[in-house]
């Protein structure tokens, strides 16, 4: 089941896509409402209403080596950071290139959503507090990054986080293709079985020291072929079983 979350009558609501129309939904998990919508002409927002999105960092060995990191062993645990809420941005949408940084880059990657409240997860039950599964894109502003104690401006700025366009609520995450591509050229072209820690592994990780509520989002790393971006540009990531998320550079 594909999943989205819109405007309608002023509100974000959520539904469920039902061939060429959405049927709209009680809330991400309740009932259908009755009401329907087209879906080419659904207001799409981000899939999730998340308090938090954790970040895993150098998640993908190529990826560490194109940045240069990879003088020692590999992670022996997941490199995590936050995003806020803050840094959102619907699907389709425009994100302006801050004036304040030289380098700004994209990151495409799985982004999960969390179903249910989690606290100190297990491999077995780790799938089960997912949601569904959705495109991610971690926008970077790559200078800043070398000199924030925390990210801070590098990740965590306003819109930094393009996010859907829907959530897939069907998905092995095991083993899936993502792809990114810059004005129609594909710069990104990994799968999620390159990945060093997988998804289960990360949440385990995350819930050791975190609770997870419904409706957080867990980006699970970019594979390498990261680039630079630029006012004009268009960003696609797609992901296998998902679709493909556009976001425009203004």
């Amino acid at each position: 089941m594909q999943l989205v979350r819109m405007m309608s009558d002023g509100k974000a609501v959520w539904g469920e896509v039902d061939g060429n129309v959405v049927q709209l939904m009680d809330g991400m998990a309740g009932p259908r409402t009755g009401k329907s919508v087209p879906l080419d002409r659904a207001a799409l927002l981000p899939p999730a209403e998340p308090t938090k999105i954790v970040c895993v960092g150098r998640n993908y060995l190529d990826h560490i080596r194109e940045l240069g990191n990879d003088t020692g062993d590999l992670p022996t645990e997941p490199g995590i950071f936050l995003k806020g809420p803050n840094t959102l941005a619907e699907p389709g949408g425009t994100v302006d290139a801050p004036d304040w940084s030289e380098n700004f880059h994209f990151e495409g990657e799985l982004a999960l959503v969390i179903g249910t409240q989690a606290w100190n997860l297990t491999p077995e039950n780790a799938l089960a507090a997912v949601a569904g599964y959705t495109c991610g894109l971690d926008l970077t502003a790559r200078d800043r990054q070398k000199t924030d104690l925390q990210w801070f401006r590098a990740k965590a700025a306003d819109r930094f986080c393009p996010l859907g366009p829907v959530l897939e609520t069907d998905l092995n995450p095991a083993d899936v293709r993502v792809q990114t591509r810059v004005n129609g050229v594909t710069l990104q072209d990994s799968r999620t079985s390159l990945m060093i820690f997988d998804v289960p592994a990360i949440l385990v990780y995350v819930t050791r020291f975190v609770t997870l509520e419904p409706g957080d989002v867990v980006l699970t790393g970019t594979p390498s072929g990261v680039g630079p971006l630029k006012a004009g540009d268009t960003v696609e990531v797609e992901v296998e079983g998902i679709g493909v998320l556009e976001t425009r550079i203004g």
